[in-house]
């Protein structure tokens, strides 16, 4: 089944937004230090870089729906900030 082409797109706020883009985002929100804090995996603490990091979350699915998990967090952080 296939959507009608007026039908709103899905509000999968992670649709279409590839894992650099996200991993980017949440690095320049919390930096390496914080980010390794928060999802403690080497590739975030020991000589963090983003082709490094995207190898090793691209290889294991948990830490990739941890790296997710944080990004919607961080939207929500943000758009609380927004409004107060």
């Amino acid at each position: 089944m296939t959507r009608p082409m007026t039908a709103p797109p899905p509000r999968d706020p992670l649709h279409g937004l590839t894992l650099e883009a996200m991993l980017t985002e949440l690095v320049a929100y919390f930096g390496w230090p914080g980010l390794g804090e928060r999802i403690a995996i080497r590739c975030f603490t020991s000589e963090p870089s983003i082709a490094s990091s995207l190898k090793f979350l691209r290889k294991t699915p948990w830490a990739r729906e941890k790296v997710e998990s944080l990004y919607l967090f961080m939207l929500r952080e943000r758009a609380r900030a927004a409004r107060g």
